[in-house]
């Protein structure tokens, strides 16, 4: 069978494009059947990451990032393609966070894989985040501590600003004035005490004496037992109270007379007959005593016009 020269020049044409392809891809680090899977990712920030970081998940390397750019209808979004080479499945819900694997080394992605959902598909957007890890952290805590040494240093600035202001010439001049003052008070303080020296020592040696004798009271009511006085006193006011409350209930004598009113008024009447008795005989001393000196007879009482 004879083959026409337009066949061999065709098939040398297909074979040609196909060996163009493969050393292209070839070229690339890429296989001519390529089973890479491509998800997208949205941020709005994406921390430095760049092209051809690598992507993990659980610490293994599945791919890499293939491209950022900016997402066309959102306004400040980026958009980060993933391309996984590992055909690890994992729901559409995981969440794909940037974060720097050590200090030395650039941003990474890493797939955390959430529940159980459906599984993501080549082309799925996954959602995104950032993982600040110890520098976000210190990050974190320095923000505070640097407003705080802010402030710190204005208040400092404003303070020595002030001090500036308070030691012009005239306060200079008055606060030597003042030290110079002082000084003379110092001396004159000086010698009244040098002078009434053996007073001072004298109200000492006294107010000694007095917290020894207060030392000495105090050592005194410890050693008479206090305690036990105080409670033989307590059970005194008991006995009282019971007492009282015996007389109150009418109990006992007392009881009877205190709380009965006719009995008092009874004692009342015969207390006040008494005082009119004593009265009436202190008056009239005849009327009840007749003596006769040298044994004559008494004569009997009469009762005179004024009587």
């Amino acid at each position: 069978m004879k083959i026409s020269r337009e066949l061999k020049t065709g098939v040398a044409a297909i074979v040609i494009i196909v060996l163009f392809i493969w050393g292209f891809n070839f070229l690339k680090n890429q296989s001519v059947y390529d089973s890479t899977r491509t998800f997208y990712v949205e941020y709005s920030d994406v921390q430095s990451l760049t092209s051809a970081s690598p992507v993990t998940i659980s610490g293994l390397n599945v791919g890499k990032v293939s491209n950022i750019s900016f997402h066309p209808e959102k306004k400040g979004i980026l958009v980060v393609r993933i391309s996984l080479t590992n055909n690890v499945k994992f729901s559409n819900n995981s969440i794909a966070q940037i974060y720097s694997p050590d200090l030395l080394s650039g941003k990474a992605v890493k797939i955390i894989m959430a529940g159980d959902n459906e599984y993501a598909v080549k082309g799925d957007t996954l959602k995104g985040g950032i993982d600040l890890g110890l520098l976000g952290d210190l990050g974190n805590q320095i923000g505070p501590l640097k407003s705080k040494v802010e402030n710190f240093v204005s208040n400092t600035d404003s303070l020595m600003l002030g001090l500036t202001e308070l030691l012009d010439d005239e306060n200079q001049k008055n606060l030597k004035l003042s030290l110079e003052n002082f000084k003379n008070i110092s001396y004159k303080v000086d010698g009244i005490l040098e002078n009434n020296n053996n007073k001072i020592d004298s109200i000492l040696s006294r107010a000694n004496e007095g917290m020894l004798a207060f030392s000495q009271m105090m050592d005194s009511l410890n050693q008479a037992d206090l305690k036990a006085t105080v409670y033989k006193l307590q059970n005194t006011l008991n006995n009282f109270n019971q007492l009282l409350d015996s007389i109150q209930s009418g109990h006992g004598t007392l009881g009877k007379i205190v709380n009965d009113e006719k009995l008092y008024d009874n004692l009342t009447a015969a207390s006040k007959e008494l005082e009119e008795l004593l009265r009436d005989f202190k008056l009239h001393p005849k009327r009840y005593v007749n003596v006769s000196v040298f044994g004559k007879k008494a004569k009997p009482y009469e009762e005179t016009e004024d009587e």
